[in-house]
């Protein structure tokens, strides 16, 4: 059965390395063929240089953005132009390789997504690596299964999967988060491959600091929204272990109850009824958006 295969790149000023890339992911295609079809969408995020003239030559279809959005839009606007049953998506800056394309082709058989995790010696900068751990170990704590790479923008997706979440993705750089604890969340299955990630060609788009400390936020909202009683429970506990424990030694050592343990024990309470609440409203979010229905 022949199936169509779309590759999505977002592209930012990305005319200097794209064409390699583009040329890469042609060479797959004519090994793949006549058992895969694949047609490949660079989404052009508002560069100001070569990028979308590149792309063209390079028989990609273009879609623009009149002005840069994103990198998250620029994805949600290439799974919508997409016409293929799946989907993959990589970063058009000579990071991932083509030709470990259909490595994740072969692992999405009985998944609804296949990630390409990054060695840690392959990733950007020693902060970087520091930074993806964070995210990976509290990813994991959140969907409560091992995480290798939250942040990988290489993976292969079925074209329903992506198409019932494309809402849920933000417009900036967290989209892989997003689309990743949306499938733990509704109990998808995802598969991790580990590949060999080279250095970008040109600069990268990310400031350290600034979208640092965004991505952190944006990694907390999302907790929240898929998992609050895995956010919200740790913090009613400490609250509630906080206010026993100031109870028992102002017992002790004045026999007296202050009223500080009454506010954390209040605190410990209204905590805990919030993250009840917020789980119970997630779980009816998810549910009517199992309507639209995945079929792997």
């Amino acid at each position: 059965m022949v199936r169509k295969i779309s590759v999505i790149l977002p592209a930012f000023n990305e005319g200097e390395a794209i064409g390699e890339v583009l040329q890469g992911i042609r060479a797959v295609a004519e090994q793949r063929a006549p058992d895969d079809l694949f047609e490949i969408v660079v989404v052009d995020d508002g560069s100001s240089d070569n990028t979308a003239e590149v792309a063209e030559r390079e028989g990609a279809r273009v879609v623009r953005h009149p002005y840069n959005i994103g990198n998250g839009a620029a994805v949600k606007a290439g799974i919508r132009a997409a016409g293929g049953e799946i989907l993959v998506m990589m970063d058009a800056d000579g990071q991932h390789r083509p030709e470990e394309i259909p490595m994740l082709l072969d692992a999405l058989e009985g998944h609804a997504m296949a990630v390409g995790a990054r060695r840690p010696e392959g990733q950007a900068s020693l902060g970087r690596r520091l930074a993806n751990g964070v995210y990976n170990r509290f990813a994991s704590y959140v969907t409560g299964r091992r995480i290798p790479d939250l942040t990988s923008g290489f993976r292969a997706v079925r074209a329903g999967v992506a198409q019932r979440f494309v809402y849920l993705l933000p417009n900036t750089f967290s989209y892989p988060t997003t689309i990743t604890l949306s499938c733990f969340k509704t109990g998808l299955p995802v598969t991790y491959r580990t590949i060999d990630a080279r250095r970008r060609t040109g600069k990268s788009k990310i400031k350290v600091l600034r979208d640092g400390a965004r991505f952190f936020l944006i990694i907390i909202k999302i907790a929240t929204i898929f998992s609050p009683f895995r956010v919200f429970f740790p913090l009613a506990f400490l609250s509630f272990v906080g206010g026993v424990g100031w109870y028992a030694y102002t017992f002790f050592a004045e026999h007296r109850f202050t009223n500080m343990s009454m506010l954390l024990i209040v605190q410990a309470v209204m905590l805990f009824a919030l993250a009840l609440i917020s789980e119970q409203i997630a779980q009816l979010r998810f549910d009517r958006s199992e309507r639209r229905g995945t079929n792997l």
